[in-house]
């Protein structure tokens, strides 16, 4: 495996872990993780990698080896802007000036397309590694929304914990039946932490299962998309089950009229992959990844 670094960057009073590969003078891509899950995850693309680059992965708030926020002002949520102001504050840190090159997977990738069309002028290339934004929402469901969020902070969410190693690797193989067990016992070590008392605790913040009270507006998520400059490639697991959640009733291809808001969109589909498809397809996606971003340093 190639070795990664860690970094400690300070964004708004919150310290975010950054995971750094190769030399610091090698193009950089930004890598953004999903939904429960670490920098880390993003080691097996970076193996696969053939050229010289740069990879910063940082660990988002309330994940990994970053800062819980809400520990430390008294409880809440997360709110996802904050996400796309952590990104804003990692590249003014690591590249102040010019345009960068964003991954993301899943929650990641939907943080790399809305600050795509909220800094337009900061991004070269998106790589969009199944990121849908989620189902469209009515404003009559902001009540029942709201009130089951008041009802969630009176009995806050907690996050299983595990008596060994090798439970945190079957957790993951679990949720990913592709996932081979050195990959898993790999992924957990990052995913976990020991307790003094020998048990292992998942590496997030339990706040982050609270449903936010917020509904998500698809109309003003395609408003920012529609300001994008950057090429967008769209990177989809062939019969994709988060696809056809996020879908529900909805016919396939009504729902993915949403991405007709970027100027320059294309799609990927990957077989014998699910939504975690840069575990499962390391290699196609880091040659998808070269191919679309044109690292000249071969």
């Amino acid at each position: 495996m190639k070795e990664s670094r860690s970094d400690f960057v300070d964004a708004r009073g919150v310290r975010l872990h950054v995971r750094r590969w190769g030399l610091p003078d090698a193009p950089a891509i930004f890598m953004l993780h999903g939904w429960m899950d670490v920098s880390a995850s993003f080691q097996f693309v970076v193996d696969a990698l053939a050229s010289a680059w740069q990879v910063l992965a940082p660990d988002a708030r309330g994940f990994g080896l970053s800062d819980w926020p809400v520990a430390k002002l008294g409880g809440g949520h997360y709110h996802f802007p904050d996400y796309l102001a952590d990104l804003d504050a990692l590249l003014d840190h690591y590249a102040p000036t010019g345009q960068v090159n964003l991954v993301g997977h899943s929650m990641g990738a939907n943080v790399a397309l809305l600050y795509a069309g909220v800094r337009p002028e900061r991004v070269q290339r998106v790589v969009d590694l199944e990121g849908f934004g989620l189902a469209a929402t009515r404003p009559a469901q902001a009540p029942t929304s709201i009130a089951r969020w008041l009802d969630e902070l009176r009995a806050p969410p907690q996050l299983h914990g595990y008596a060994t190693l090798d439970e945190v690797a079957d957790r993951l193989i679990r949720t990913n039946p592709r996932l081979p067990r050195s990959r898993a016992r790999f992924l957990a070590q990052h995913w976990s932490r020991q307790e003094p008392d020998g048990s292992f605790r998942v590496l997030a913040d339990p706040a982050h299962k609270l449903r936010s009270p917020t509904l998500y507006r698809l109309d003003e998520a395609m408003a920012v998309w529609s300001r994008v400059q950057a090429k967008v490639l769209h990177v989809e697991a062939e019969a994709s089950p988060t696809l056809a959640m996020f879908a529900g009733t909805t016919p396939i291809a009504e729902f993915k009229r949403r991405f007709s808001a970027f100027a320059d969109w294309q799609e990927e589909i990957v077989g014998d992959a699910g939504h975690m498809l840069h575990h499962d397809q390391a290699e196609r996606i880091a040659a998808l990844i070269e191919s679309f971003c044109g690292n000249r340093l071969v």
